[in-house]
């Protein structure tokens, strides 16, 4: 049942991410069409910016839970590709456990305020001719904790079963 959850959560976490990625070929047709509007036509729009904007957080927002899955994140690797991948197990436990657990929790509870304020007026652009949906845009950062909780619960089960693997092949190897 463990393993249909995780795969489960784990597809869920893919298919956001794919999902999301879409948005950075928008992101570059509507950045293409605000050069042109400006060094063609000699116009602009601040709503087309606004969008960029948009666009960008929710890519980096959404997409960090699958970054994080597909093990492409940015990491100081020095020590850690020396170590077995028992080793590599309990780095990536305790680096859940410790750092990325709490501080989604953090930023969870210390946005939520930020976030319930700005739905309260369902907060719009300060510019005129902006967008009007900034409250859905924050939104996006409980998104992600969301996500990103999610994916670090898989990959403490997966770690877990990792090491819990290793340690019953020594102990079978020591009956020997």
């Amino acid at each position: 049942m463990l393993l249909n959850i995780l795969t489960k959560v784990e597809s869920f976490i893919d298919w956001s991410g794919r999902t999301v990625s879409w948005l950075s070929l928008v992101l570059v047709l509507v950045t293409f069409m605000i050069v042109v509007l400006r060094y063609v036509f000699d116009t602009g729009s601040i709503a087309l910016q606004e969008t960029t904007t948009y666009l960008h957080a929710s890519i980096f927002l959404v997409g960090m839970a699958y970054t994080m899955q597909h093990n492409a994140h940015v990491r100081v690797d020095i020590f850690y590709s020396q170590y077995s991948q028992c080793g590599k197990a309990w780095i990536d436990l305790f680096g859940a456990v410790f750092l990325l657990l709490p501080v989604m929790l953090f930023i969870s509870w210390i946005s939520w305020s930020y976030i319930t304020a700005s739905w309260s007026v369902f907060e719009g652009s300060r510019e005129a001719g902006g967008l009007p949906g900034v409250f859905l845009l924050k939104s996006l950062i409980l998104l992600m904790t969301f996500l990103l909780i999610l994916q670090a619960f898989s990959q403490m089960a997966r770690n877990i079963e990792t090491i819990l693997h290793k340690k019953s092949q020594n102990s079978t190897k020591g009956d020997d």
